[in-house]
């Protein structure tokens, strides 16, 4: 039980022998209210309880406050508890509560801060990055690319089921513009005086597709019309790209779960219906589809939003909001009870007409959009604007292979998803102080050094540390010895962590992780600083407590997708 449950069980157990001999008359026991003083002379823990209770018992705060602590139970948890301000209950407690933590964070390993916070509603389908397969990932994709994958493996931590999904954005204008932009520098390089014309992709990269198909094929392609020509070259542009998205990603940490194409929402099954087909049907047999100007539109307003969206044009071509509507249908017929999208800020607008699609199938609230801002590129605080290789945008690999994936996971990180990011080059290189993954890391590696020398000078630098954590620290180790500020500081930050996961999961919060984990690291350096560790009679307590700050850094920095290197 995490000390937070067990004070909570006490705070019950008193107002209910006051309510059993008189002292208070309740009916029921309000939520005992804890949260942790911003001033910590004010205690570990305060209760709100007494002023909650206040009508519902017809006393005072402060005198419910008082019939609370008269009744507590005897206790092995509380050192102390004082009424203050309003009625205020503030708890010291004793600091075997926060040595039993070291044993908990040993014991549990990985799965230390595990919760369920999910109400029953566990099935989350959180779709992200969805770049268009026209082009190379830019550097804003990266930082959805890390956002994402940070959110789905602490809502994992806090209980949830969460299928990770890229949408393809294989259908529309801006494929048929692609495939055209390769078609013509193919035929450029077949030594044909070709234009490119106004509206096309020029990156560089289009004419490397140009010149793999070239050097594949020779001018095959010249013997067939343009509009077989141009097809092929969709399919084969189509799928270069979709491979390079894919090989940056993997290589990135992440593991999407499902790779779904919009195309494949215009396939027609047995019964000739597609996925647009039976969004659209969903929609107008609840009446929310009407014909004006041989359009057919969503009354949108219904839901709040501020005009009507059309589905299908005069013409009959469907709108990219149809689009949306299967895809978010689809996902629904799929199962999912909480659908979460990760965008750029500059869609902002399009929530409120998603958020009525949603309502008008009765799920209002279901869907949740995390709208992230940009980030800034700097080396050594100038702004970076074009890559030096290629003349063009910075791509999202070649940020990864100049700093690291570890490095630009942790400061895409670092603030939350509605900040900018400025992001410096060089200060992400740096191995020193300076840089947070660095500070955070070394953390973790100090610890690692630690618990080696108190092994032996001869253990290999790569030696599993489990396995020599538990030759130098016995199962009946004695850590009531762990008395000094520095350690209880460290234990008080451990005992933190469970609240930090589902707050953080509740949230979509990520960069909460990036700045628990460099609070914990400053502990450490702080504890390392002011207490020996070897050689003294409290050696194998203190090992215990630099090896659960071990494990909860490996377990924080493996939630982010960062690694914990046992050497730097």
């Amino acid at each position: 039980m995490q000390i937070r449950e067990e004070l909570e069980v006490l705070i019950r157990q008193g107002m209910q022998a006051a309510i059993d001999d008189g002292t208070l008359s309740m009916d029921t026991l309000p939520d005992p209210g804890l949260e942790r003083p911003k001033d910590e002379t004010n205690g570990d823990w305060a209760s709100t309880v007494a002023m909650r209770s206040a009508k519902v018992a017809h006393r005072a705060p402060r005198d419910i406050a008082a019939a609370i602590l008269d009744h507590l139970p005897e206790n092995d948890l509380i050192e102390s508890a004082e009424i203050a301000g309003p009625g205020f209950i503030n708890f010291v407690l004793k600091n075997a509560a926060f040595q039993g933590v070291v044993a908990k964070v040993r014991a549990e390993g990985a799965d230390f801060g595990k919760c369920d916070i999910t109400g029953g509603k566990n099935k989350v389908n959180l779709e992200y990055v969805s770049a268009n397969p026209t082009g190379p990932m830019h550097v804003g994709h990266g930082r959805w690319a890390a956002l994402g994958d940070a959110i789905a493996r602490i809502m994992r931590h806090a209980g949830y089921d969460v299928t990770e999904e890229f949408y393809i954005n294989d259908h529309g204008v801006q494929m048929q513009v692609f495939a055209n932009s390769i078609n013509v520098r193919y035929l450029q390089q077949c030594g044909q005086q070709v234009e490119m014309p106004e509206k096309c992709y020029g990156g560089a990269y289009i004419s490397d597709i140009a010149a793999d198909i070239l050097k594949a094929d020779g001018e095959k392609w010249l013997q067939v019309s343009e509009e077989e020509r141009i097809a092929a070259f969709r399919e084969i542009g189509y799928k270069a790209m979709l491979d390079n998205v894919k090989q940056t990603l993997s290589g990135f940490g992440n593991n999407f779960e499902v790779f779904f194409s919009e195309s494949s929402l215009y396939d027609e099954d047995e019964q000739g219906q597609s996925a647009v087909s039976r969004a659209y049907k969903a929609l107008d047999d609840r009446g929310y589809i009407y014909e004006k100007d041989g359009a057919k539109w969503f009354r949108t307003t219904d839901f709040n939003d501020d005009k009507d969206r059309v589905l299908i044009k005069g013409n009959g071509e469907f709108s990219y909001f149809l689009s949306d509507c299967a895809y978010h249908y689809n996902k629904l017929q799929r199962g999912f009870d909480t659908l979460i999208d990760i965008w750029g800020a500059d869609h902002h607008g399009y929530v409120p007409r998603c958020e009525s699609m949603m309502s008008a199938w009765g799920r209002e609230g279901d869907l949740e959009v995390v709208l992230g801002q940009l980030v800034n590129l700097f080396r050594d605080g100038e702004a970076v604007r074009m890559s030096k290789r290629t003349g063009e945008m910075v791509t999202f690999q070649e940020l990864i292979d100049e700093v690291g994936v570890d490095a630009t996971r942790y400061l895409m990180l670092s603030k939350s998803s509605d900040q900018t990011i400025d992001f410096d080059i060089e200060v992400a290189k740096k191995q020193d102080s300076s840089n947070p993954v660095y500070y955070v890391q070394y953390a973790h590696a100090r610890i690692c050094s630690i618990l080696r020398k108190a092994l032996g000078e001869d253990t290999p630098r790569d030696a599993d540390m489990s396995e020599v954590a538990a030759k130098v620290i016995s199962d009946q180790v004695d850590l009531s010895v762990l008395t000094d500020p520095s350690e209880l500081a460290i234990m008080r930050k451990l005992d933190t962590f469970q609240d930090l996961i589902a707050n953080a999961a509740r949230d979509r919060a990520p960069f909460r992780l990036t700045h628990y984990a460099q609070e914990l690291a400053g502990l450490l350096h702080g504890f390392y600083a002011s207490c020996h560790v070897l050689n003294v009679p409290e050696q194998e307590a203190r090992l215990a407590l630099c090896d659960a700050v071990r494990l909860n850094l490996a377990t924080t920095l493996g939630l982010l997708g960062v690694s914990a290197p046992t050497s730097m």
